[in-house]
């Protein structure tokens, strides 16, 4: 077999989810969340040759003036590539695969990802057009939610996605994707021009791939000049985190004011904050649904609405939990929601 005929024998495989090619002396796989080497090996020459079919291809380079990068496959699995000597012990590729067996939220519910009345709230904030951040650590399925949730999209909404690198996967009539340029080729497109483009593009609704930079300025200014349902992916290990992160990130950019006014763009703008989280048995499951409520004493103020407890470890490694309704007041937009119908308090109930 040649180095990609490999490669695609583990890309066909459904049950592996990610695939590691450390050099050319190991290789690991994920399957069911959990990381196992395999006796397959990648030589330099067959790395050279998935790297030419892969990315060179496509028209990414990968050469010693770019010894990096990301791409997308067809069918919306990432990978990526960094080459000696920036990864020391041989090139390395990372393939994150997408998932053909999660089509529905319906699916995510089944995995226990979350639960119909959860599922059900969050659907509501889709149609009522609040702006959601949707956190979490590297391949917890942040992205894979946020697809899902994207079929509740009204069709007539215009949408336009902005990425680093072009993986989300919407299936939407009226749907512009947009992704930034390295400087490979001309000159260099951010993420902050994009978003400051898509602005001009009579956006409906705006979906930003992945915030991590100066970005995040811009995006908080977009929702807070009526672009509402404006839905993000951000790293964070908890609400509270993500909060202060978007502080850190809008401050980075070196815009003269002080934290409190920060603080007030972000409760004045930001909704609702989707926390997930991959546990040690594989399983990915959204702990939290937090409302963010405003300012309180110069702080910004959070409110749990749903959470995710585990309480014990089973025999064959399964972790057991429950969902549960915690919050202490309705939501502030839940009026609002209401005289829509677009949602009941049923959905609260703690039964």
């Amino acid at each position: 077999m040649s180095g990609f005929q490999k490669l695609k024998t583990l890309l066909d495989d459904p049950k592996i989810t990610e695939i590691m090619i450390n050099g050319s002396y190991a290789t690991f796989i994920e399957v069911e969340g959990k990381k196992q080497k395999i006796e397959v090996t990648f030589d330099k020459e067959e790395i050279e040759e998935i790297i030419e079919e892969i990315f060179n291809k496509k028209g990414k380079r990968i050469d010693d003036n770019h010894p990096y990068g990301d791409v997308c496959l067809e069918d919306g699995s990432r990978v990526n590539v960094i080459t000696f000597p920036l990864s020391r012990f041989g090139t390395s590729i990372t393939i994150r695969k997408f998932s053909q067996e999660i089509k529905t939220l319906d699916d995510l519910i089944k995995r226990e990802t979350l639960t119909k009345r959860m599922a059900q709230f969050l659907v509501a904030c889709i149609q009522g057009k609040l702006n959601i951040l949707f956190s979490g650590a590297t391949g917890v399925g942040k992205t894979t939610t946020l697809e899902m949730l994207s079929y509740y999209i009204p069709e007539q909404e215009r949408v336009i996605t902005i990425e680093d690198t072009a993986e989300l996967k919407l299936h939407h009539p009226n749907l512009v994707s947009l992704e930034t340029r390295s400087g490979q080729e001309g000159r260099e497109v951010s993420l902050r021009d994009l978003i400051k483009n898509s602005l001009r593009m009579r956006p409906d609704r705006i979906i930003v791939g992945e915030v991590r930079g100066e970005e995040a300025l811009d995006m908080i200014q977009a929702m807070s000049t009526g672009h509402r349902g404006t839905l993000a992916v951000i790293h964070g290990n908890s609400p509270q985190e993500v909060v202060a992160r978007l502080e850190t990130l809008i401050l980075s950019t070196g815009v003269k004011l002080p934290i409190e006014e920060v603080r007030k763009m972000i409760a004045s703008t930001l909704d609702i904050i989707v926390q997930q989280e991959r546990f040690p048995d594989g399983g990915r499951r959204i702990t939290h649904i937090t409302e963010v409520r405003g300012m309180e004493r110069g702080e910004i103020v959070l409110q749990d609405l749903f959470v995710f407890r585990s309480k014990e470890i089973t025999s064959e490694g399964k972790i057991k939990g429950t969902f549960k309704t915690v919050m202490r007041m309705y939501p502030r937009f839940f009026a609002d929601f209401q005289r829509k119908g677009l949602l009941d308090e049923r959905v609260f109930s703690r039964e």
